[in-house]
């Protein structure tokens, strides 16, 4: 948490919070094997199956597109077949979203984790969200 210390005419303190994003985790158990799903994951053609209307991508920036407006994200570091981690580019260095492919020990079944940041009292509407998203993207891979 980010503090900020304000002086006031009357010449007394006042503490201003500014909230900060928490990371969060969400998990996801997929009947698909890891190479398959890696591809929905980070290419154009995978994520624009269900994350975005349109996806493009040009020098390591992906272009998402939902109803003619455009977010660009960085590719921050991946792994293939492992995971992808992207940034907004209007976002903080240290906040990006992640997906990254687990396999269960006991079951071994592919598990899909998403990373993401949101503020504290947005974490769970913003499950839902990715919830909604994962659904669908679970619905391309024939889940």
């Amino acid at each position: 948490m980010i503090y900020f210390l304000l002086l006031q005419p009357s010449h007394q303190f006042f503490d201003l919070r500014i909230m900060s994003k928490q990371l969060y985790t969400l998990e996801f158990p997929v009947r698909c094997s890891p190479s398959i799903l890696y591809e929905f994951l980070s290419t154009p053609a995978g994520l624009g199956e269900w994350f975005a209307d349109k996806v493009d991508e040009r020098d390591n920036i992906f272009y998402f597109g939902w109803n003619g407006a455009f977010e660009k994200a960085e590719v921050v570091e991946s792994e293939q077949d492992k995971f992808i981690r992207f940034r907004w580019l209007t976002a903080p260095k240290d906040e990006y979203f992640e997906f990254r492919i687990d396999k269960s020990e006991i079951t071994n079944q592919t598990i899909l984790l998403v990373k993401d940041f949101a503020e504290k009292k947005d974490i769970k509407d913003q499950s839902m969200l990715w919830d909604y998203q994962v659904k669908e993207l679970f619905h391309r891979l024939g889940n």
